[in-house]
């Protein structure tokens, strides 16, 4: 699909404020509504858009910890790498997981209560038997930056 300014437009005003109107949309991005919303359905349909949602500050909701973890698995075949990243599906506590080229297999980002519940969480991953062979601990002390708006100028320039 190709894109002009005003579809970045639309999904750098999107990426900010996921809950504004249509009206207030088109606007922003200086078209009527209807020639706006007719970019936005292209944009879902093209599949640019996955969907929408809050940023839940859970440092108000509920005490946690978030922890990165860089995972090894055992055997480097197709078939293990596959239900890895099914095992992935049935923990709630990830909250990412990404498949990685270099020394680590994955990096999957944990959100749970306390260390301990995160060392339980842990340890029932070994117990199954998913594949995980090494695990390298980073605990999070602070968000300093997170949940920002891509970079799309850079990601859509010809150099």
């Amino acid at each position: 699909m190709q894109l002009d300014q005003r579809d970045i437009e639309i999904l750098r005003v999107l990426t900010q404020e996921g809950r504004i109107t249509k009206a207030a949309l088109a606007d922003r991005i200086g078209l009527s509504p209807t020639p706006c919303w007719d970019r936005l359905r292209k944009l879902e349909k093209a599949g640019l858009i996955e969907g929408y949602g809050a940023r839940v500050n859970l440092r108000k909701l509920a005490p946690h910890v978030t922890v990165f973890v860089a995972v090894e698995i055992a055997d480097h075949t197709a078939a293990s790498f596959r239900a890895f990243e099914e095992a992935m599906e049935r923990y709630d506590e990830v909250v990412a997981c990404w498949a990685l080229g270099g020394g680590f297999d994955y990096i999957l980002q944990i959100v749970t209560r306390d260390i301990d519940a995160y060392q339980r969480l842990i340890d029932a991953m070994l117990d199954a038997r998913i594949g995980l062979s090494r695990y390298f601990t980073y605990v999070v002390t602070k968000p300093v930056k997170g949940g920002g708006v891509p970079p799309f100028d850079i990601l859509l320039s010809d150099e």
